[in-house]
């Protein structure tokens, strides 16, 4: 506000926000004619349709009865030559996770009653392979201990004969029955030949490893493939699992940080950084180690070029004494534990490592597919799954629009506000709806005092619900005169919390800030 201007207390302050509501004739008229002016079509359900969905979305959110699906892979894959068969390593794995996975009694006629078993078998193979069972491998999914259910393609490989320089996994699952449930798509794979032995330059950065992306580690004692081990989590533990393979973070550390706390840090990282390794599922992490290139069974320790993928590193632990070769990170059988290195006689900067010290590296992918047939009255498969990647808002007004940008979206999704639906309209690059007023969700919005966060979600036509990670906040924003009787002064804190409200706005929620 203008220090200089005088303001009349009987006028209230012009709304920060374009859902202060009106009138609602008012406020109708004004709906119409700016939906008028919009382009494409918006649409929603039939109201008897509507009533008959939003009881089954309530329930779905109440009782998180999704399904979801899960593909962890490697962003890069070597290229097979002549008959050898080069197998995809870490092997492509798919976990099925969520409530909705069970079957209840009388869903499924091949359930019969005292049947076991996975009510689910995949098949995957690459995106160009004809079907046939020779070009796809059968998954036979297993049931773990955290109740998700998981399988691994372990003798998928890519020929010589192939000369695409990317590809996809292409997932298809099968209920109990014959029904099918859907296709599902990797992220695109990078292929080459073999992993790169001269120096890496950051002109190049398509093989380079960031800060805070995806890898695996894993172990081959002799070269020899049957006895790869994976560095993986169990039971609240690092392993190294000669089955499954876990998706690590690895992050840039600072030698001053506490054990979990990561200081952004971006960039490539380079031998000789100190660097730590956190698990994506479990949040479990390694202490601080300091990443060695390893070159004929020695580590490097004084290079500092780019990692690169499939490389052979290995990870020192800080606070070695001097003169001697260190102390590694290492496996014994399937327990992980410490090496202690030697130093290389002929030459000062190598440690003489040993074979079960020796890992290599190789970034990761993963993609996510939720949906829920609960609702759903189709014998249709649930893909293509809509993505939501980023959320967009604008407007003014009564009418707030949200643009939500991701893949594989369609004509016949409606997004949905909690147990509200919105009108929506379909673009070929996005989905546009109109944000829901406030008074949907809260009878007495002009009295509400704390931030209303509501989940988002689409919904097939069919009644096929798609859950998403994103919500939708509604914020009160105050407005007093300043100097008021009994109105406390700003916390000098204010711009920092102002700050930390942008950072979870760009990151997280996007606020919808209403006039109380």
């Amino acid at each position: 506000m203008d220090p200089a201007g005088a303001a009349d207390p009987s006028v209230p302050p012009n709304p920060l926000t374009h859902l202060s509501l009106q009138d609602r004739s008012e406020m109708q008229l004004q709906s119409e004619a700016d939906r008028r002016s919009l382009p494409g079509t918006w649409t929603r359900s039939s109201p008897e349709h509507t009533t008959i969905l939003r009881g089954g979305v309530g329930r779905c959110l109440q009782q998180q009865c999704e399904q979801t699906v899960r593909i962890l892979h490697a962003k890069v894959a070597q290229k097979s030559y002549g008959n050898e068969k080069r197998f995809f390593c870490p092997p492509p794995c798919v976990y099925l996770s969520g409530p909705g996975w069970r079957v209840k009694p009388g869903q499924d006629q091949a359930h019969q009653a005292g049947e076991t078993g996975p009510t689910v078998c995949g098949y995957m193979g690459l995106d160009s392979a004809s079907g046939s069972a020779a070009e796809t491998q059968k998954l036979n999914f297993e049931q773990q201990p955290d109740s998700r259910e998981f399988g691994c393609a372990k003798t998928l490989y890519i020929s010589d004969a192939d000369k695409r320089k990317h590809f996809r996994l292409v997932l298809r699952l099968v209920l109990r029955g014959g029904r099918e449930l859907g296709t599902f798509h990797s992220r695109l794979i990078k292929v080459i030949s073999k992993p790169s032995q001269k120096k890496q330059s950051l002109k190049n950065t398509d093989l380079c490893i960031s800060s805070g992306s995806k890898v695996s580690l894993f172990n081959r004692l002799r070269s020899q493939t049957v006895s790869t081990r994976y560095l993986s989590v169990e039971d609240g533990a690092f392993v190294a699992s000669a089955r499954q393979w876990a998706a690590l973070t690895l992050h840039l550390a600072d030698g001053h940080s506490s054990q979990g706390d990561f200081p952004p840090r971006e960039g490539y990282v380079r031998y000789g950084s100190l660097v730590q390794l956190v698990c994506t599922v479990t949040g479990i992490t390694l202490p601080p180690m300091i990443i060695r290139k390893v070159a004929k069974q020695c580590a490097l320790l004084d290079v500092d070029e780019p990692i690169s993928q499939l490389h052979k590193c290995a990870f020192q632990f800080p606070g070695s004494p001097p003169g001697g070769g260190g102390t590694y990170l290492c496996l014994a059988t399937e327990k992980v534990v410490q090496f202690q290195a030697s130093p290389c006689p002929k030459e000062a900067n190598r440690a003489l490592l040993n074979d079960s010290s020796c890992w290599t590296i190789i970034g990761t992918e993963s993609v996510e597919f939720s949906f829920s047939t609960s609702l759903a009255c189709t014998l249709q498969p649930v893909t293509p799954v809509p993505l939501i990647s980023t959320l967009e808002l604008s407007g003014g007004g009564d009418v707030a629009t949200l643009e939500l940008h991701g893949e594989n979206f369609h004509a016949g999704l409606k997004v949905w506000f909690g147990d509200v639906e919105a009108e929506t309209m379909y673009s070929p690059r996005s989905l546009v709806c109109v944000v829901p007023d406030v008074a949907a969700f809260c009878s007495d919005w002009r009295w509400l005092r704390a931030p209303i966060t509501i989940p988002m979600s689409l919904v097939r036509a069919d009644g096929l619900f798609y859950p998403s990670a994103f919500s939708f906040t509604y914020t009160p924003e105050y407005s007093v005169r300043p100097g008021h009787p009994g109105v406390p002064e700003p916390a000098t804190d204010a711009d920092a919390l102002l700050e930390s409200i942008h950072q979870e706005f760009t990151r997280t929620n996007f606020h919808l800030f209403i006039q109380t």
